[in-house]
């Protein structure tokens, strides 16, 4: 992790006004306009989830952020994994994954962890230990599949 990032799990219910703000203005700009897609970002999941955010300690900006659902004790989903265009490069996208994980297992331990990956991402997931469990779909008109990785799998 870049010395300046630091990085903050927090409940939906804790963030402030700014966190919400920069977190759906990243969400946007990466998902529907930098992606050319429309869909509804806002869907009424930010509530029931943990929300690691990484900031730029020099400037203040949202450099990444990613959610994570705790559904059971064996099932956790990891969600909504974005990268800010000038923060990328950096490994960020590893980092946010690797504390995503670290954080389902200290929830749950023995669960699985789920993901819905954009499919040209499946060789970056599969590196910190995912498995492709589904055939290629189309969520929003791109191509995702679905990926877990069980407890004791590699990182």
């Amino acid at each position: 992790m870049s010395s300046k990032l630091i990085g903050k799990w927090n409940s939906f219910d804790n963030l402030s006004a700014r966190d919400v703000h920069d977190l759906l203005k990243l969400r946007q700009d990466v998902f529907m306009l930098e992606q050319d897609c429309l869909f509804p970002e806002i869907d009424g999941k930010d509530p029931e989830t943990e929300h690691f955010f990484m900031r730029d300690t020099e400037t203040g900006a949202l450099a990444g952020a990613i959610r994570l659902f705790s559904a059971s004790d064996k099932e956790i989903r990891i969600g909504r994994v974005v990268v800010a265009q000038t923060h990328r490069g950096l490994g960020l996208g590893r980092d946010l994954m690797l504390a995503g994980m670290d954080r389902a297992r200290q929830l749950a331990p023995a669960a699985d962890i789920h993901l819905s990956a954009q499919a040209h991402l499946e060789k970056f997931y599969k590196s910190l230990g995912f498995s492709k469990i589904s055939e290629v779909y189309l969520e929003d008109d791109i191509p995702h599949i679905d990926m877990v990785a069980t407890p004791g799998g590699t990182q």
